[in-house]
């Protein structure tokens, strides 16, 4: 992907590392039986992290700033499940 100035393997990195983060926090709030929307919220926190750093910390020719919204955007619905799973838990499949 020579026109944003990241390798391919590279792209498929930045690709999989949020997912890798997101499963992450799902596996240990499964294994340490954390509350539905303190899941929700931890999985939104690291989806911001990622989106600042996609957008802010990568340097300028490198940096994906549609991807950040993409993660920015899955922590607001993230937020907005955490929300509804502490409101009433027992109606939030998540």
């Amino acid at each position: 992907m020579t026109h944003t100035g990241v390798d391919v393997v590279d792209f498929l990195f930045y690709t999989i590392y949020p997912v890798i983060g997101i499963f992450t926090v799902e596996v240990i709030s499964r294994v340490t039986k954390t509350p539905k929307w303190i899941k929700l919220w931890l999985q939104a926190a690291v989806s911001i992290g990622f989106g600042i750093y996609y957008w802010f910390v990568l340097p300028a020719p490198q940096n994906f700033p549609l991807t950040a919204i993409v993660m920015f955007a899955l922590a607001l619905a993230l937020i907005y499940q955490g929300r509804r799973a502490k409101i009433s838990p027992d109606k939030s499949p998540y």
